[in-house]
């Protein structure tokens, strides 16, 4: 029973990361048409967060 719950708990980690990837990267592409400020500090936000809890690391971006 708990290694089913682990690996569904992990499963689950491992899904989000994925999804948050993909969002990031579309944000990424976004952000290169936009070149907004505002827009690049709230995803080097979304970076950070993500950087924290999943692998791979995305780069940090310089908005400045």
């Amino acid at each position: 029973m708990g290694i089913s719950t682990i690996g569904i708990i992990f499963g689950f980690v491992a899904y989000s990361c994925g999804i948050q990837h993909i969002a990031i990267i579309s944000d990424l592409e976004s952000y290169e048409k936009s070149l907004d400020p505002e827009f690049c500090d709230v995803l080097v936000e979304k970076i950070n967060l993500f950087n924290d809890d999943c692998k791979p690391e995305v780069e940090i971006l310089d908005c400045g």
